[in-house]
């Protein structure tokens, strides 16, 4: 087993351990943290995520009215693994993609490109405290914002999202690796980029 898959099987046993009252409670203290953070109302477009299985669930922003004139959007997965961001009002109609993750139905009517997006909530696995993640493992939001290392856009934050358990002491990045500007758990928020 390779040292990544076994950080990611540390990582998720840390997360299922939280139990589901746990994962809630802390969800509620992210969403409220977020909620009130200088990088959300900074932001006038807003990428979220479906939460899938122990994932920290943000959907209480969507119906939250101090949000209401935001424009929030989710992923949507492409065939070159690739993600593409389709605005997305609470009770609009989704479907599952291959992996089973509820998605908006793609129309290019409603896409918004990557770089036209403030923040960008990304879950995570694991993370440390100098930006770097460690995801699933498929690589998609690190394609997606590839654009980001090239310098060729400021624009979007990327904010990774997940629980205080998820910290790691260090990730090695490797030279795909886009890295966090900071993440936000139950605890607050950590500013990566201040280091």
């Amino acid at each position: 087993m390779s040292a990544r898959s076994t950080l990611r099987r540390q990582c998720r046993d840390a997360r299922a351990a939280l139990g589901a009252t746990g994962r809630a409670r802390a969800s509620q203290a992210i969403c409220r943290h977020l909620g009130e953070s200088p990088l959300l109302h900074a932001a006038s477009r807003v990428a979220l995520y479906w939460p899938v299985g122990e994932e920290v669930d943000l959907r209480p922003l969507l119906a939250d009215d101090r949000h209401a004139h935001k424009q929030f959007c989710l992923p949507v997965m492409q065939p070159d693994k690739r993600l593409r961001f389709a605005r997305y009002r609470q009770g609009d109609a989704l479907h599952a993609n291959w992996y089973g993750i509820p998605e908006p139905v793609h129309e290019a009517a409603r896409e918004i490109a990557a770089a036209d997006i403030g923040l960008v909530c990304v879950p995570l696995l694991g993370f440390d405290r100098a930006g770097n993640r460690l995801g699933q493992g498929g690589g998609f939001y690190d394609r997606s914002f590839d654009f980001l290392l090239r310098r060729e856009a400021a624009t979007p934050l990327l904010l990774g999202i997940g629980f205080t358990c998820q910290e790691l002491p260090a990730l090695a990045r490797e030279a795909w690796d886009v890295p966090l500007a900071a993440v936000m758990t139950e605890d607050g928020l950590i500013d990566c980029r201040v280091r």
